[in-house]
């Protein structure tokens, strides 16, 4: 049955929980609860009876980005682009990834999806070969130099984000440099804020670089603000993917909301959305931005 939605413009989904990957702070490895042995797959036909077509043709963006899961490691990834786009031939598509997935013809054949002018997909590489690994568990350094550089060459918009750790901070310089070379169009770094919700003795804060979290001021919700839903590998409704991983999800919205105002707001929001003269913890997390075009 189609869930009645109320018209948003931003829509992120995450197509799959699998990942090839096990990033120490991530989701799938600090969260007990997770079960690594039942991962879900979202399919076309689950896409369907989720978001109506008017929801789709009202969207200004989908991307894919996973609490839990990588988009490329989604078995119907490049049929749900594929989907969006033929409903909606103008949205911009997106992905996040950490690249090392797939074969070299299936990132270019997501190239070939993805020909919108502001199309792109950000790699999260976190280092250089002999490092990118130390957060990157699993990640194969010669497969995700093969898969970006497929993608690139076949027309693909590749952007490169890099979290920032003591153990990687003298390359940042030297990732932006391979960056630019190999045709990416946009260099960004930033300091995990997961340092302090869960912490890795290997993983240290870098020197120099600024903690993102704003700790003091009033929560104005980025989802609100940019009009956004969040969708789950398991076919769930949330406000964002912050609140998605602690199942939070848009049904309890408006009890959230209404925490805001109390001396007890939900932590999560708190520390995302909360807001003074300087920005938030999620407007302000990148320390670095450099266009490379």
């Amino acid at each position: 049955m189609v869930m009645m939605l109320k018209p948003f413009k931003i829509l992120h989904l995450e197509p799959t929980d699998a990942c090839n990957a096990a990033c120490p702070q991530c989701a799938r490895e600090i969260d007990s609860s997770f079960d690594k042995s039942a991962l879900h797959h979202l399919t076309v036909d689950q896409i369907q009876s989720l978001i109506p077509d008017n929801i789709i043709k009202g969207l200004d963006k989908m991307f894919m980005c996973g609490d839990y899961g990588d988009p490329a490691a989604g078995k119907h990834t490049l049929d749900i682009y594929r989907y969006f786009r033929s409903i909606n031939p103008d949205i911009t598509l997106g992905m996040n990834t950490n690249g090392s997935i797939r074969s070299s013809g299936w990132w270019t054949e997501l190239a070939e999806i993805m020909c919108g002018t502001n199309d792109y997909v950000v790699f999260s590489i976190d280092g250089l070969n002999d490092t990118n690994h130390i957060y990157r568990v699993n990640v194969n350094w010669n497969k995700l130099m093969e898969n970006t550089q497929a993608f690139i060459k076949a027309g693909g918009s590749a952007h490169w984000d890099m979290l920032v750790f003591e153990h990687n901070e003298h390359q940042v310089k030297e990732c932006e440099q391979l960056a630019k070379s190999m045709g990416f169009k946009w260099f960004r770094a930033k300091v995990s804020k997961r340092h302090d919700v869960a912490p890795v003795e290997f993983l240290r804060m870098p020197i120099g670089w600024k903690d993102p979290v704003v700790r003091k001021g009033v929560i104005e919700c980025e989802a609100l603000a940019c009009s956004s839903r969040y969708v789950s590998a398991t076919g769930k409704f949330f406000p964002c993917c912050y609140l998605g991983m602690t199942n939070n999800t848009l049904e309890k919205f408006d009890m959230i909301q209404q925490s805001w105002n109390t001396d007890s707001p939900e932590k999560t929001c708190s520390d995302i959305c909360r807001t003074n003269e300087h920005g938030s913890s999620f407007t302000n997390q990148w320390q670095l931005e450099v266009p490379l075009v």
